[in-house]
């Protein structure tokens, strides 16, 4: 969590920023003013970044790209990295790139979102970007990991396969007559979710839907549904409400305005509205794990 202020930062709340660590890859989410310092203050290189993913051009959480992008080209980062963004936004993201002289050694690879669907896929994840609803075109991100198998050994053993025959069934799927389905069962993939600024819309919803690790804005307390409706935000209760009703696992809620002093009332609204899994309320600099698979 390298930032989790809304529009305005605070003494203790950076503009947003966010991180995943997905296997070997980094994916660095709305980079708002102040990112590349609070990637400083995280132990978080540039070269740990492969995407960046915009939810949308607002300030506090585009601003920040600039630095990011520059950073990347001063530390000749290796490998490409790609930027992902609402392509109605197209020359935001073109002023914030130049937004100062610098030296271009890095490959910065733009993929701008015009649609619901799957942006990239590698061996590790699916990402998917679903449109959300916010005054300015706004899309949400999604990572699954691809469904696998978990071997049981309690199976293995009763048809004798150990060692390297146990990786030739998995690569072959039948070994001796006996099939990976004797001796595994399904293990479902992994999935993450990040929902910034929105009302209640369709998307998201379609983004929280069985994930393992929901990060999702709550701008607003329950007592102000109004505000958060007539600026495209959601409160801690409607928050708490997607991720119950979508089965997420654990639930972060970030993204909150400067107007509330207690960020304990944010989890007493989200129990208050039946979430029963595991709830972290953010904070800046705190790292947050992906759950085990369940």
């Amino acid at each position: 969590m390298l930032g989790t202020a809304s529009q305005v930062p605070t003494r203790h709340r950076n503009h947003n920023g966010y991180l995943l660590r997905w296997d070997g890859e980094g994916l660095l989410f709305d980079p708002g003013e102040g990112t590349q310092r609070q990637m400083l203050r995280a132990g978080v290189a540039a070269h740990d970044l492969h995407r960046i993913c915009v939810t949308h051009f607002h300030g506090d959480h585009s601003l920040g790209l600039a630095g990011v992008i520059q950073r990347i080209n001063l530390d000749r980062v290796p490998h490409p990295v790609a930027a992902h963004y609402p392509a109605s936004g197209q020359h935001y993201f073109e002023r914030l790139r130049y937004a100062t002289a610098y030296r271009e050694t890095a490959r910065l690879v733009q993929e701008p979102v015009a649609e619901d669907g799957v942006l990239a896929e590698t061996p590790a994840y699916r990402l998917e970007a679903r449109r959300l609803s916010h005054p300015v075109e706004s899309f949400g991100y999604r990572l699954v990991e691809p469904d696998g198998r978990r071997m049981l050994p309690a199976a293995l053993r009763a048809h004798g396969i150990a060692g390297p025959d146990v990786g030739r069934l998995q690569r072959d799927g039948v070994l001796g007559g006996v099939t990976l389905d004797e001796v595994s069962e399904p293990r479902p993939g992994q999935r993450f979710a990040f929902v910034m600024d929105t009302r209640l819309c369709d998307g998201v919803f379609a983004l929280a839907d069985g994930c393992d690790l929901l990060v999702i804005e709550s701008t607003f307390l329950d007592q102000d549904v109004q505000l958060a409706e007539d600026h495209g935000h959601l409160t801690a209760g409607q928050a708490a409400t997607v991720a119950r009703e979508s089965g997420v696992r654990h639930l972060v809620l970030t993204h909150f305005s400067q107007r509330y002093t207690d960020p304990a009332e944010f989890e007493r609204q989200a129990r208050a509205a039946g979430f029963e899994g595991e709830l972290t309320v953010a904070a800046d600099l705190m790292r947050v794990p992906v759950p085990k698979r369940g």
